[in-house]
């Protein structure tokens, strides 16, 4: 699983230790001209000004001729950034009725597929699933989740289309309540963040799975296109500010050069990052390891399972 890793994220990793291995073959405390060709090189990966400057600071501290290699301190201190919110999904034993997990994103991220992906992984684990086609504003996305309900044996509930997405999940939840169901997965629309429809339409959904049961949703997870860059940090304050979020799934990473993203999404929102991908397989959707990612984002061997 390290390698798929490893694999998933070449293309940041190799823009990333290209431009410094220089520095990490050096042993002697680094300069200022050092210091701005790791500026730019954590800049290039899209870490983020914020959690650049802090990752900066904490090398210009530790970093001396009798003190550890820089590629050491680098690898303390990302990890220092990304393990506070490494914490996988963890579905609570004494949930009363169907823990229900609702996704939320912009059109094109990989929502449907990611929903899949984490039904998956929880059937590995043991629960039983259902899935919600709540994106009925896209005919597509409907049977797309049908086509992976069929493929994982999960029960995927549906209407017509076009019909009120609060009503599907309403119906969903009853019958997985119904059915003994552990986890209830549903699927949102996605269209642009900036129209002020979606939100209301997911404050909906919230006010109706509250009736319904009053922790529900339990977990609402937003999922986010690495590719996108700054782009998807925007998204993310603007569903965050709408919706309160409770966790982060970041998909698509094995296709951008700027995986430093993960860095400014974790520093700027403080959210629980659960998953990322890195590739289109079903296993190519892991448990998100921060010890796990910074060792492969700079070319370490990781003694951290990845899940």
């Amino acid at each position: 699983m390290f390698k798929r890793l490893k694999d998933g994220i070449a293309r940041t990793r190799n823009g990333l230790v290209n431009r410094l291995s220089r520095l990490f073959s050096r042993r002697e405390p680094i300069d200022s001209a050092s210091f701005e060709t790791l500026e730019t090189a954590l800049l290039l990966a899209d870490t983020g000004v914020t959690t650049t400057e802090l990752i900066l600071a904490a090398v210009k501290k530790r970093s001396r001729a009798d003190g550890p290699p820089l590629i050491d301190i680098l690898r303390d201190e990302m990890i220092a950034v990304l393990a506070p919110v490494a914490r996988p999904l963890d579905i609570p034993p004494a949930t009363a009725g169907p823990y229900v997990l609702l996704i939320v994103g912009v059109n094109g991220v990989g929502k449907t597929t990611t929903i899949a992906k984490i039904g998956r992984h929880l059937q590995a684990a043991g629960y039983s699933v259902m899935f919600a086609a709540g994106d009925t504003f896209r005919a597509a996305a409907v049977d797309q989740l049908k086509t992976w309900g069929e493929r994982l044996k999960v029960p995927v509930i549906a209407q017509a289309g076009g019909a009120d997405p609060a009503s599907v999940i309403f119906d969903a939840y009853a019958a997985a309540a119904a059915r003994g169901v552990d986890v209830l997965i549903a699927d949102t629309a996605g269209r642009l963040h900036t129209q002020d429809g979606l939100m209301a339409e997911l404050a909906k959904i919230r006010r109706v799975l509250g009736k319904q049961n009053a922790a529900a949703p339990h977990e609402i997870m937003l999922v986010l296109d690495a590719t996108m860059g700054q782009n998807a940090l925007q998204q993310a304050r603007v569903f965050h500010q709408a919706v309160k979020l409770d966790s982060v799934c970041m998909t698509k990473l094995d296709g951008t050069a700027k995986g430093g993203i993960v860095f400014a999404v974790a520093s700027e929102l403080a959210l629980p990052l659960r998953f990322i991908g890195v590739g289109e397989q079903f296993d190519d959707l892991q448990v998100f390891s921060a010890e796990a990612f910074v060792a492969a984002l700079l070319g370490l061997e990781s003694t951290t399972a990845v899940q």
